[in-house]
């Protein structure tokens, strides 16, 4: 798998029946190695380990219906009283970061409102502020620590 853009984590892979499995810590289990998965759980160790987001608030695969179709989010974070504080979308590290994935993304904070925007494929890391009052957004340089949002 591809290096990314994330600090080296102790990630737990095993191969059985000829495919790679990759252990994720939320769900408790192994799952497919694929290349999205790759980036999504550095992704999970980075909230957790380097900006302290409490493991039991993070989400993965959150259902919800957009325009009358069911979709899921790759991870939500949800505050203690169950309201989603940040969303986000991983994509392959093959796969660039732009219009496309933002605009599936922010299709998807239509229903969830989060104040917190996240699409990666790793390499590329883009993060905005949504502001629903003023119907802005703002990119930020950083993913904010839990702390911040």
């Amino acid at each position: 798998m591809k290096i990314l853009n994330f600090p080296t984590y102790p990630l737990n892979i095993k191969k059985t029946q000829n495919k790679l499995h990759i252990f994720d810590r939320l769900r408790k289990k192994f799952v497919v190695l694929t290349p999205e998965e790759w980036v999504r759980q550095h992704l999970v160790w980075y909230l957790i380990e380097d900006l302290k987001y409490p493991e039991g608030l993070i989400k993965l695969e959150h259902s919800f219906i957009v325009n009358g179709n069911p979709v899921r989010s790759d991870l939500v974070v949800f505050s203690s009283d169950g309201i989603p504080l940040l969303l986000a979308e991983c994509k392959a590290p093959s796969v660039k970061i732009g219009n496309d994935t933002l605009l599936q993304a922010g299709r998807y904070n239509i229903v969830t409102r989060t104040n917190i925007l996240l699409i990666t494929n790793g390499l590329l890391h883009l993060c905005c502020k949504v502001n629903f009052e003023n119907e802005e957004i703002t990119f930020i340089k950083e993913i904010p620590d839990f702390k911040s949002i």
